[in-house]
């Protein structure tokens, strides 16, 4: 039979001893499962609806870890017909004038964000959020290397003192960093900032003026943020956000998939790079 269809016997065995289940007629209710089991966004039911986080992509790397191909065609053809929904929007905010970091200090990343080591660069940003009517403040503080949450904090002013607390919540130790990135935020230029990076030995790098492309990174994540983990949801005080915050951050490193680590969660990518 190999040699009518001129196929090599070695190419037979390999299709034999590899083989993939891709039957999609009986895959419908793993497709829901794995959209249920990704995060929920809570919120207004009649704004919101039901909605989670996993879209198509997502769902197709969940099925390949279980050896089930479905192409995102058909995923979001079940999806579709299932009402499974997952959409992104954004908050409006009205922007604040504020100071500007204006030092002479270079781009030294200069948008080399990929093959990193653990803990070298250490890149991060603040975004806004509302809790019980009022403007409140998140840092984030993100290892370039597998783009994991290392330390985070909230608090009611976009200050210094936000980025100290996010610091504070770092376990690994901090003379292994080498470089913190930011951009020209004012709240990244202050006394308390200095002595972190000085006692550390720590090096600074700042992006230009007005483009944040310099810090796609964390565009890129506070994008992911803002729409899997504040969309949708009310704020009632302080304490609050921060628990959800917390076990946000938990689910983020830990059980969430991202595509630009080989659909793997930060924690198994540094867990897979030690080996």
């Amino acid at each position: 039979m190999c040699q009518i269809l001129k196929i090599a016997k070695s190419t037979y065995y390999y299709q034999t001893n590899n083989f993939v289940n891709y039957d999609v007629n009986n895959h419908e209710e793993e497709v829901i499962s794995a959209f249920n089991k990704s995060r929920k966004i809570y919120g207004d039911r009649k704004i919101y609806g039901d909605r989670k986080i996993y879209g198509a992509r997502k769902i197709k790397a969940v099925l390949m870890r279980k050896d089930i191909i479905l192409s995102c065609r058909k995923i979001r053809f079940l999806m579709i017909k299932n009402n499974l929904v997952s959409k992104y929007t954004k908050l409006k905010y009205r922007n604040h004038k504020t100071m500007v970091n204006n030092d002479q200090i270079s781009n030294v990343l200069n948008h080399q964000f990929n093959n990193k080591k653990p803990n070298e660069v250490v890149v991060s940003d603040l975004t806004y959020v509302q809790v019980g009517g009022k403007w409140h403040y998140i840092c984030l503080l993100i290892d370039l290397f597998n783009r994991e949450i290392i330390g985070y904090s909230a608090g009611p002013n976009k200050t210094a003192e936000l980025v100290q607390q996010a610091f504070h919540k770092i376990t690994r130790p901090l003379n292994k960093i080498t470089l913190f990135y930011t951009d020209r935020g004012n709240e990244f230029k202050n006394k308390i900032i200095d002595e972190i990076l000085i006692t550390f030995d720590i090096k600074r790098s700042l992006s230009a003026k007005g483009f944040p492309y310099d810090n796609a990174v964390a565009e890129t994540t506070y994008k992911t943020f803002k729409t899997e983990f504040i969309k949708g949801k009310k704020f009632e005080n302080l304490t609050q956000l921060k628990c959800e915050l917390f076990d946000f951050v938990n689910w983020y490193n830990n059980l969430r998939i991202q595509g630009s680590l080989n659909y793997l969660t930060p924690v198994e990518f540094r867990k897979w790079q030690s080996t």
